[in-house]
């Protein structure tokens, strides 16, 4: 049995790769549904809440992908056993 056989190699699917996608794709969802968030009220010291809603979501999504990053790299480190 070669060390490439199926279980010697960690699951594809694992409970952080989970996470990296769903960081990755909270933001697209977010912008696609503009039914939630097509509205002038509540607006923010005089910004239209279609507007500041979408400026939010460059944050969040800023934080989101850093989050996803950190985790890919943390899992790539771990799949390689601890290598870097």
């Amino acid at each position: 049995m070669s060390s490439d056989s199926p279980e010697a190699r960690p699951p594809v699917v694992t409970p952080v790769r989970v996470v990296i996608a769903l960081c990755l794709f909270a933001p697209f969802v977010a912008m696609l549904w503009v039914g939630s968030y097509a509205k002038v009220d509540p607006a923010f010291i005089g910004i239209p809440f279609f507007y500041w809603y979408q400026m939010l979501w460059v944050l969040i999504s800023t934080a989101l992908t850093m989050t996803a990053y950190k985790l890919w790299q943390r899992d790539q480190r771990a799949r390689r056993g601890g290598a870097k």
